[in-house]
């Protein structure tokens, strides 16, 4: 068996948004950071986003749903995804208190 490893945890994972704006906004508030990187198309309006955060830097991207590929089934769609955090209890009660407004 080979000992290199191949996987070693993800670089990025990104998510279609129908208002990059908001998306921006709300993931904000929930990480507690600013994104670090931001492109806007050529219409001058905000495209991608992308968070980084975490002990290894993991990337989050936000991508505006006008760029999704032809094909693409409309609605929500997405990845399954297993997050790491310190305190569950304290995670929901935010991600709830945001979710509300």
């Amino acid at each position: 068996m080979s000992k290199i490893q191949r996987l070693r945890g993800f670089s990025t994972i990104s998510y279609w948004a129908d208002d990059v704006v908001a998306a921006k906004k709300w993931y904000t508030e929930f990480l507690g950071i600013e994104p670090y990187f931001e492109r806007s198309g050529k219409d001058g309006k905000l495209a991608y986003i992308e968070f980084r955060f975490g002990d290894y830097q993991h990337e989050l991207g936000l991508i505006d749903r006008r760029y999704e590929p032809d094909g693409a089934t409309p609605g929500p769609g997405g990845t399954v995804t297993f997050w790491h955090v310190d305190d569950v209890t304290a995670t929901l009660e935010k991600l709830f208190s945001i979710w509300v407004e």
